[in-house]
């Protein structure tokens, strides 16, 4: 897997993934940014978000589940100096579909967490992840 960021002014910066995907990366006034994309970190955070959502509905699919909608919200907590790694992330799925098992939607959340999901593997080093969920049922 490769990527490229290149700096285009101040803090703004496009990152270039090697699947041709670009990206718009910036940071705050403060430090020299104009605010026009995600910052990195926040980038780091939505990758993890993509990543165990792309498990859950992978599994979910797989386990014939009727899934209308999957969402992910994630909150996280930085440490206070330097380095400012993620300290804590909790990670809330929002499922909805119709004649979902919660046993299903369990295992699956599960499964991404503690096989699947690179991202959130490698951020366990260093963040402690919790998990949990909630069912929507649609007609």
């Amino acid at each position: 897997m490769k990527a490229r960021v290149k700096w285009v002014d101040g803090a703004l910066m496009l990152g270039e993934s090697g699947s041709g995907h670009v990206v718009v990366m910036d940071g705050p006034e403060e430090h020299g940014g104009r605010n026009l994309g995600v910052r990195p970190m926040e980038m780091l955070l939505l990758g993890m978000g993509g990543c165990t959502e792309f498990d859950v509905m992978h599994i979910l699919k797989k386990s014939r589940q009727e899934v209308r909608f999957c969402e992910v919200e994630l909150q996280a907590q930085r440490a206070d100096s330097e380095p400012k790694v993620f300290t804590r992330i909790h990670v809330h799925f929002k499922v909805g579909g119709r004649g979902l098992t919660e046993k299903a939607v369990e295992r699956a959340v599960r499964l991404s967490a503690e096989k699947y999901c690179s991202a959130s593997i490698m951020l366990g080093e260093t963040a402690e992840i919790s998990h949990d969920f909630e069912l929507v049922e649609m007609d």
